[in-house]
């Protein structure tokens, strides 16, 4: 609650919107099973800056639910393929399919919110006493 509710305060600080559902999900992962590769910061970060990239980039040529459909594989793949899967970060690339303006802060504020959110896993392990992350690479 605190990791999102940051989000959230950071968002009206800035002026941005920070909070997106992937990155409620990306925190789930984080906080219950932080063991997964899908948890670990390579694949939050990287996963969900790629993703939303991917998305931008796609709705540069359309914003249809159907280009949306095709960002979300796209992401999919190429985060396989680049050794960071997220699975939440496919919607990210959704979302970032269907904006129709700010898509370069939109990639800077994911970015933003996944550090942030790993920031508060690491901060989360420290207090329970457990490791977080597994590894970085």
């Amino acid at each position: 609650m605190v990791a999102l509710g940051s989000l959230v305060l950071l968002g009206q600080l800035s002026g941005h919107l920070l909070l997106v559902p992937p990155m409620a999900a990306s925190m789930a992962l984080m906080a219950g099973v932080p063991h997964l590769p899908l948890a670990q910061p390579r694949s939050v970060i990287g996963g969900q800056v790629v993703s939303a990239a991917l998305g931008v980039g796609m709705g540069l040529v359309s914003h249809s639910v159907w280009a949306a459909a095709i960002a979300g594989g796209m992401a999919i793949g190429a985060t396989m393929l680049l050794r960071m899967p997220h699975s939440p970060a496919a919607a990210t690339a959704v979302i970032g399919t269907m904006s129709t303006t700010g898509q370069v802060s939109f990639v800077v504020c994911v970015g933003i919110a996944a550090c942030v959110l790993v920031g508060f896993g690491i901060l989360g392990s420290k207090l329970r006493g457990s490791t977080y992350p597994t590894y970085w690479i």
